[in-house]
């Protein structure tokens, strides 16, 4: 007896009176070809008493919801002209009698019969009812497969054209050219916002193109300059000029960076632009198909909504992978080797100065007034005046007088104002703690 759990499945047809191939390989080869043949004889009188006894006997526990699955069970037994046979046997409890069929109408159905627990229920008008069941779920599921297939459609195209033009950028070793078309296209679409194609000079935002221009691609341009200085200056002449601009400072940038240099980072810049904007924009496309289907309420077609918006949604796409390369190649600062050296020593530079400073702790600030303390007592007992070094009031205008450096200027000693701030008062400072805990530390 074999069970399994998916004999539905492709794999080794199982054959009767048990697999001799794998007996001989489990016999090994060093076995003597009278093993071998006893073994073979055992095995065929094995296989001519199952195909006596009927064979391979199929009992399967459920119907499939697709027939194509019971069909294949069905199909595990007769293989190479060998006997068999196949017998279903059906819950109340399945998946297909439970959706389509009612389980206690049957059950009233069948007592009210007589039949008893145990006994054979055979209908052909049963099996028929499965099988218009299995029909339906089918049909169901290649609804859900078409329908998906065609919202997969929309994303697939797009694909390939993403696709060929990296492949064609990978394959490239100069995108100078391609480089210089995107970016009239780029400063052409920034300039209509400020400067409508076929206006006058009233409707002209030339604050705003400037900003814009600055801001976009680092490049400083004075439209209103360039309309004083010529009147007669019109919507195109003023956009040769602006891209002009932009094209004069990429190119002096080229010529300071190198242009071997600049074709590699025109490449990468690109190519990097490309990938992060089609990540995104293929989550943008899974969000709409997720939500698409609301328009349906709106006696819409969702098929054709989500075509409509997809084909935006890339259009939108290319034009953010042309600007953000442009906008980033302009802005874009190359350091040479003699720069990076020299940021190095400045960086070495201000860590020697920060190890050269050093914060003094309270405990260093304590040690050094009990010493002044001391040469001041010292001092005062020769007869002589107030301590050479000068102190400073502890807190903010109360404690008493101490030295905590070089002496002040003018050589006198702090004195205080007002009265003496206890140890476990409020700080006068406001920060809500006991003095002692704050300043009275220092």
């Amino acid at each position: 007896m074999t069970i399994a759990t998916n004999m539905a499945g492709r794999g080794t047809d199982i054959v009767l009176g048990g697999s001799l191939k794998a007996e001989l390989v489990q016999l090994g080869e060093e076995a003597g070809a009278a093993a071998r043949q006893a073994l073979e004889a055992d095995w065929q009188k094995r296989h001519e008493a199952v195909v006596a006894s009927g064979g391979l006997h199929i009992v399967g526990t459920e119907r499939h919801e697709s027939r194509r699955i019971d069909n294949q069970l069905r199909g595990r037994s007769g293989r190479q002209g060998d006997p068999g046979s196949s017998r279903f046997y059906l819950s109340l409890e399945d998946n297909l009698m439970r959706i389509f069929g009612d389980p206690e109408r049957t059950k009233r159905w069948l007592t009210t019969a007589g039949m008893k627990e145990g006994e054979v229920i055979e209908s052909k008008m049963l099996s028929r009812q499965i099988e218009r069941a299995q029909r339906k779920v089918e049909a169901y599921n290649f609804d859900l497969r078409k329908n998906l297939l065609e919202y997969d459609d929309v994303a697939n195209d797009q694909r390939k054209v993403i696709y060929q033009q990296r492949t064609e950028l990978m394959a490239a070793e100069d995108i100078a050219d391609s480089i210089t078309g995107i970016r009239a296209e780029v400063v052409n679409g920034i300039i209509d916002p400020f400067v409508p194609r076929e206006s006058v000079e009233e409707e002209w935002d030339l604050a705003g193109l400037k900003e814009a221009i600055g801001r976009e691609f680092m490049v400083e341009v004075d439209p209103k300059a360039w309309l004083e200085a010529d009147h007669e200056i019109a919507e195109a002449g003023l956009r040769e000029r602006v891209v002009a601009a932009v094209e004069g400072a990429y190119e002096q940038k080229v010529e300071q960076v190198g242009a071997p240099v600049m074709r590699h980072l025109e490449k990468a810049v690109m190519l990097q632009e490309l990938d992060r904007h089609w990540r995104e924009h293929l989550a943008a496309m899974d969000y709409l198909r997720q939500g698409i289907h609301l328009r349906a309420y709106a006696q819409k077609n969702p098929k054709q909504e989500y075509k409509r918006e997809a084909f935006e949604l890339f259009g939108a796409l290319l034009d953010r992978i042309k600007h953000d390369t442009v906008s980033l190649l302009s802005r874009l600062q190359v350091r040479t080797e003699a720069e990076i050296e020299e940021q190095e020593r400045e960086r070495e530079r201000q860590m020697a100065r920060q190890l050269q400073t050093q914060h003094v702790s309270p405990q260093s600030v304590i040690a050094s007034d009990s010493a002044a303390e001391g040469a001041a007592a010292a001092g005062s007992g020769m007869g002589g005046g107030p301590a050479a070094g000068s102190g400073f009031a502890r807190g903010f205008g109360g404690g008493e007088a101490r030295a905590a450096g070089p002496a002040s200027p003018s050589g006198e000693t702090v004195v205080r104002d007002g009265r003496k701030v206890g140890r476990n008062e409020p700080c006068p400072c406001g920060s809500g703690k006991k003095y002692k805990h704050c300043h009275g530390q220092i």
